[in-house]
């Protein structure tokens, strides 16, 4: 097997909740991230989905070391980024940017679309100045924009042609693997499928490995290679995409499926919701054993005794359930 272009080991990112004004103490952890392993090839498109508050979005800021991990470790190409220099850090951004949820808080007001593209690449010298133009016109064009538009600042724009700049300013820099968090939630149905299209046809035109980050399983399906289901700051199933939404094997993944509306009324009359009881655990105070037990109507002692590791649970496919295969 060829050497992964991404790689997450046994990655933790806890933040500590203190008290007190002056004499402050430590009085709990949350676990945002509590031990997530994950890897992602050259050209794959990995979908990461979960509640909200589950840790997505902390964990693809711990990838991209904003914010630094409690523990664990992240390859990129093999090399190890949470024990680099800044200088090996500074390197790494060529190859792994990022698209952030929210296009107009992410692109800076003051700049114009050619401040904002040209940036990265004064910053990090991949041309000469004179190639510049050149390259954020041809930018602009393949990300469906004019490029006539390069003067204009970001509150000129609608929010899918914000999303849109946000996409070329990550690709500025000719990166091997993009992060995209929630990149389509803030924009209208078909502003969202014309940015997964764009983002579709950049994987397959540029052997671009993306992280897509969403909560609308449908959306994630259309567009990934796997899946992989986050609750509580773990992995409880990871698989290719259309096995784990068609057939999930681990009962939250069944519950998250069986929210998806299928545009078929009379199927959708016929279908059963699995409802799942109370609120998610607090990552401050996690319940022992599997994570997911307090909610989970298969949940027996064994459950409660010990967090389950992930399991085969068919041909690429695991799932983190001590119930696998009886349920």
């Amino acid at each position: 097997m060829p050497e992964p272009l991404l790689e997450l080991r046994d990655v933790k990112t806890h933040f500590p909740v203190r008290h007190g004004l002056v004499f402050q103490r430590e009085v709990g952890t949350v676990r945002a991230v509590d031990g997530v392993s994950l890897t992602v090839a050259a050209g794959e498109v990995v979908g990461l989905v979960g509640e909200s508050g589950c840790g997505k979005s902390t964990l693809a800021r711990t990838i991209m070391q904003l914010i630094p991990p409690t523990a664990g470790t992240v390859l990129l190409g093999g090399r190890n980024l949470t024990t680099g220099t800044a200088a090996d850090l500074r390197g790494a951004r060529r190859q792994l940017q990022m698209v952030f949820q929210d296009p107009y808080a992410s692109l800076n007001p003051r700049l114009t679309v050619f401040d904002t593209l040209a940036e990265p690449m004064r910053v990090h010298r991949i041309c000469p100045a004179g190639e510049i133009p050149s390259r954020v016109a041809a930018l602009m064009e393949r990300v469906g924009l004019a490029p006539r538009f390069v003067r204009k600042y970001p509150h000129e724009f609608s929010g899918g042609q914000r999303q849109r700049i946000a996409i070329a300013r990550a690709l500025a820099l000719e990166p091997r693997i993009i992060i995209a968090d929630e990149p389509v939630s803030a924009l209208d149905v078909s502003i969202q499928a014309q940015i997964l299209n764009l983002l579709a046809g950049l994987c397959r035109d540029m052997n671009l490995a993306l992280v897509f980050i969403a909560h609308d399983l449908s959306v994630v399906k259309h567009i990934s290679d796997r899946v992989a289901v986050m609750y509580l700051g773990r992995i409880v199933e990871l698989g290719p995409a259309v096995d784990v939404i068609e057939r999930p094997a681990h009962p939250y993944t069944r519950a998250l499926v069986s929210a998806i509306p299928v545009p078929d009324p009379e199927r959708e009359c016929g279908r059963q919701r699995i409802v799942l009881a109370g609120d998610p655990p607090s990552p401050l105070n996690p319940p022992l054993g599997c994570s997911f037990h307090p909610r989970c109507a298969h949940a027996t002692d064994a459950c409660r005794a010990a967090v389950p590791a992930l399991w085969p649970a068919g041909p690429g496919r695991e799932a983190a359930c001590a119930r696998l295969g009886e349920i």
